[in-house]
């Protein structure tokens, strides 16, 4: 299978050729990766993605192999069976959790933008609140330790 990153701000998609697909089956797909671009604050994580859900998660960690943050991302799939091609639409909304618990929500102004400048639709918009308050109360509720399972057997 092919992974491609789509994203809406700014309009690209990314082929994630480097990306290893760990465990694959029709709910989810785990991945290990690097960093596409070196960074200074980590440079390689875990994705899961969670594909009835609609996010994606991923642990980003630091060069010394010490976790940063967890890393949720609202998304999308668009999967083309003939050429075995999953694209996953980043709709712009985001929670990151750090280690110590502190959660926060971004770029919620992006999709205010997106949809301002008509390059989604209302209904995306409509799609990726509804996803983010999923899993926000997922979050709140104590629930993410079940999604993680996910992840944390493929860690090493």
């Amino acid at each position: 299978m092919q992974l491609y990153r789509k994203r809406i701000i700014p309009d690209e998609c990314i082929l994630l050729k480097d990306d290893e697909i760990l465990e694959t089956d029709e709910d989810y797909i785990v991945t290990k990766w690097r960093t596409l671009k070196p960074r200074r604050d980590f440079s390689f994580g875990y994705s899961c993605y969670f594909l009835k859900l609609g996010f994606k998660i991923s642990k980003f960690y630091r060069n010394d192999n010490t976790l940063l943050y967890w890393y949720c991302d609202i998304v999308d799939y668009s999967y083309n069976e003939e050429n075995d091609t999953l694209i996953v639409t980043d709709l712009l909304a985001d929670v990151v959790i750090y280690p110590d618990g502190y959660t926060k929500v971004l770029d919620i102004d992006e999709l205010a933008v997106a949809l301002g400048k008509n390059l989604c639709p209302p209904a995306t918009v409509t799609l990726a609140l509804k996803r983010l308050n999923t899993l926000l109360n997922m979050i709140y509720d104590d629930k993410l330790d079940a999604l993680s399972g996910k992840l944390d057997k493929w860690i090493e």
